[in-house]
């Protein structure tokens, strides 16, 4: 039975792939893809370490000002 399921499975993937839904879903993609890289997106990875950069920037312009407005 699970050699049929395997062959079922393999047979619907190769009739998708061939079919002209997976064109429009490849063109689809590229599209996207293409248009995505031309918004100049940064990933939340790097996002997330300018954060952190700022809030440490943002500690020490704090922490400064402290030490001036106390003289």
């Amino acid at each position: 039975m699970p050699n049929f399921l395997e062959d079922l499975q393999q047979r619907l993937a190769a009739l998708y792939a061939s079919s002209p839904a997976a064109d429009v879903q490849r063109n689809l993609k590229a599209l996207l893809t293409q248009q995505f890289a031309r918004l100049d997106l940064v990933t939340r990875e790097e996002f997330e370490v300018q954060q952190e950069l700022l809030a440490k920037a943002r500690a020490r312009i704090d922490a400064l000002e402290a030490r001036l407005g106390g003289r």
